[in-house]
């Protein structure tokens, strides 16, 4: 079995695996913006490099932390502003997909 990206970053670089690891524990823990807020947040940044993988990763998050998809979609459709349309076409059937499966 291949090893995803990130398996492989730990498994080739794992003190530098862990101290990402642990940048993301304290941005996870800072309290300025709400868990949701955050992964709307990162999903719109995702979107505007057109990481789809990301998305994808991150979109259940988002909805278990009570994320409508109203609010999925215009943190995807913002990027629009940003990166124009090529992150968008690549990432919103995933998402419409992705989020309407029960």
């Amino acid at each position: 079995m291949e090893l995803s990206a990130m398996e492989l970053f730990v498994r080739e670089a794992p003190e530098v695996a862990s101290a990402f690891n642990g940048l993301i524990q304290s941005l996870i823990e800072t309290k300025g913006l709400d868990p949701k807020t955050k992964q709307l947040i990162y999903i719109a940044m995702k979107t505007s490099m057109g990481d789809d993988l990301a998305v994808k990763a991150h979109l259940p998050m988002a909805k278990a932390l009570g994320a409508t998809r109203e609010e999925v979609l215009d943190a995807v459709l913002l990027t629009l502003t940003v990166s124009g349309i090529s992150g968008v076409v690549k990432i919103l059937p995933d998402v419409v997909r992705l989020y309407d499966e029960k």
